[in-house]
């Protein structure tokens, strides 16, 4: 029987150069098997790091790969579905970079690809992971209120964050964070207000929303690209209010990124299922959703 598996990796992305690739070769169950880039000398170059890596081609090389069970998509988010559905067709599992999709009717036609397949696919929230996060929320007795924000200066014309056509914006990225950490907490919002604050490319640079719950409840949520750096998240509760600092990125030990790809190698060589349920995934993008058409419709 298996005891790990082999990990393809669809992009040089600096998230997976800087933070997957070296969890995966760090972790307990899983090897770093091969690289495809559309820069082809930077595949070879990030390949050349783990030993019996391998650098195809493309992409379509690294999906026929045998020796490639999983694959983990960290390419911009207006072509997640499409190389999801592809890597769920040629027979991989996939751990996909938040947001799963660019909408959640995008993330119900990807969920049912997997079913199809019988492969599994999970959003790669890897913040959730943490233990010092999940001992946080999981110590919370009758949250009232949530507020959670994150942002910081978002530098460099050519990013893609920049271009609407590619899935970017505030809302879509660190807003992916703040919303899920919220319905995490309270569950599902009834109600939405939001207000975003548009670039010339009419990209979100910032965006602004309150969610209200069942009882009363509400939660306020804000992300931003032209902030100096601000992550935080605070609860009110009945009894007292508690605060987490760095909720998504926390860097200390142990590392999220590898829990998480050592979590969804677990449930590929367990065959159970995996930690973030799409039907999780599938809520938080119907919540951004709620809040993208509240802000265009002030």
């Amino acid at each position: 029987m298996p005891t790990e598996i082999g990990w393809g990796v669809l992009g040089a992305a600096g998230i997976a150069s800087g933070a997957v690739l070296p969890a995966i070769a760090a972790s307990k169950n899983g090897r770093v098997a091969a690289i495809a880039s559309r820069d082809p000398q930077r595949a070879r170059e990030l390949a050349e790091r783990y030993p019996g890596a391998k650098a195809p081609g493309s992409y379509e090389a690294l999906l026929e790969d045998r020796e490639v069970d999983a694959v983990y998509i960290p390419l911009v988010n207006s072509v997640h579905r499409e190389w999801t559905l592809r890597a769920l067709a040629a027979g991989k599992h996939v751990l996909c970079e938040k947001p799963l999709a660019m909408n959640a009717t995008e993330a119900e036609e990807m969920a049912a690809a997997a079913q199809s397949a019988g492969k599994n696919l999970m959003e790669a929230a890897m913040y959730r992971f943490h233990p010092r996060t999940r001992d946080f929320v999981e110590a919370l007795v009758d949250p009232i209120y949530v507020q959670a924000n994150f942002g910081f200066r978002l530098k460099g014309k050519s990013n893609y964050r920049f271009e609407a056509a590619l899935g970017g914006g505030a809302l879509l990225d660190i807003g992916f964070y703040v919303v899920s950490v919220a319905r995490w907490i309270m569950g599902e919002p009834t109600d939405v207000f939001a207000r975003s604050r548009l670039s010339v490319g009419m990209v979100d640079l910032t965006t602004t929303a309150l969610l209200q719950f069942s009882g009363g409840r509400t939660a306020t949520v804000w992300a931003s690209f032209e902030s100096p750096e601000s992550q935080e998240l605070t609860v009110v509760a009945r009894e007292g209010a508690v605060r987490l600092g760095r909720p998504f990125n926390w860097l200390d030990e142990p590392d999220q990124y590898q829990l998480m790809v050592e979590s969804f190698a677990d449930s590929i060589l367990d065959d159970r299922p995996v930690a973030i349920p799409l039907t999780e995934s599938i809520a938080n993008m119907k919540t951004l959703d709620r809040i993208r058409e509240a802000s265009a419709t002030r």
